[in-house]
């Protein structure tokens, strides 16, 4: 930061600010009806986890 003292970093810090409530109420907005649970997540990212070694193991191998 001190090698660029020309910008305004409050203003910077402020705008990144903004842009991340704005794409966090995008995300409550879309999620506000869900069902799906943290439990669900979980089991899901285990699955695609296990899906995804699986096929790099598979590609590694040939």
């Amino acid at each position: 930061m001190d090698t660029f003292q020309e910008i305004n970093w409050s203003a910077v810090a402020r705008q990144a600010i903004k842009k991340k409530v704005m794409l966090l109420k995008q995300i409550r907005e879309f999620t506000k009806d869900s069902t799906f649970t943290e439990e669900d997540a979980l089991r899901l990212g285990r699955e695609v986890n296990k899906k995804l070694a699986k096929r790099l193991l598979a590609n590694r191998n040939n």
